[in-house]
């Protein structure tokens, strides 16, 4: 089985809509390449009992967390302190990020504003990355990245050498001409038969208007995968529709 892995999207500004989250997308789609299951994304707001309780919650119950977003030099940047309450440690400056900050910005800009930014729970291990020199940490199994969605790629990238990996998710696809209603009792029957895969169907609609359905089977054994496959394919031609393979052309 893959290693279970939960991400804890940060931050006021996605639940009001006024910032669209960008980040969610991008570390499921790196983690299903390395071999790790996303099961779970919370997005959830500035507010240090909601995160204390949140961080506490998914590191008993899943392998890896992932946080995006509060590190920044700003007031509601209170990630750091609500991770460090959650593991019942203090923040504490942690001396090569401050000299680092200090060195890239000189005495002047580097204020107290920004000095936050050096500020560590005790014993966590900075995760550098190309874009920002201000870092973002790990401790235990929560790994806690920028909100910036360059930022947090760079970071993602820079730590995704350290995880554990396993198979990478593998999907197969078919599509076809036929409304999704027609198709849902044989797609249950061979869901049953790989209780293993996740069988999903998604109905689309042409750029020319004609209504039709992809069939996905996801799984972390391609033997298996394959054959679902080809059990989806079999569908379709039983039903009288020349099934065709691969995501829905981009209307």
């Amino acid at each position: 089985m893959p290693a279970k892995a939960c991400l804890i999207v940060i931050g006021n500004e996605i639940l009001s809509g006024r910032t669209q989250d960008a980040n969610t997308i991008f570390i499921a789609r790196r983690l299903a390449e390395l071999g790790i299951a996303l099961e779970s994304v919370h997005i959830i707001p500035d507010r240090p009992a909601r995160i204390v309780e949140t961080v506490n919650l998914c590191r008993a119950a899943y392998d890896y967390v992932f946080t995006t977003g509060g590190i920044g030099p700003t007031h509601d940047d209170i990630t750091a302190g609500c991770i460090a309450e959650a593991f019942g440690v203090r923040l504490t400056v942690h001396q090569e990020t401050f000299d680092a900050l200090m060195h890239a910005m000189g005495a002047k800009k580097f204020n107290a504003a920004r000095q936050r930014m050096a500020f560590l729970p005790q014993g966590a291990q900075p995760i550098k990355c190309a874009a920002s020199v201000a870092p973002g940490f790990r401790i235990g199994n929560v790994y806690v990245l920028a909100g910036v969605p360059r930022i947090m790629q760079s970071m993602f990238d820079a730590l995704a050498p350290t995880l554990q990996k396993g198979p990478p998710l593998i999907s197969a696809t078919w599509r076809g001409r036929i409304g999704e209603g027609a198709l849902a009792a044989g797609l249950e029957k061979i869901q049953s038969r790989f209780p293993e895969l996740d069988l999903g169907s998604y109905p689309y609609e042409s750029a020319t208007g004609v209504h039709s359905v992809a069939l996905v089977a996801k799984g972390y054994a391609p033997d298996r995968v394959e054959e679902a496959s080809q059990e989806i394919r079999q569908l379709f031609l039983e039903l009288g529709v020349s099934p065709e393979e691969g995501e829905p052309p981009v209307a």
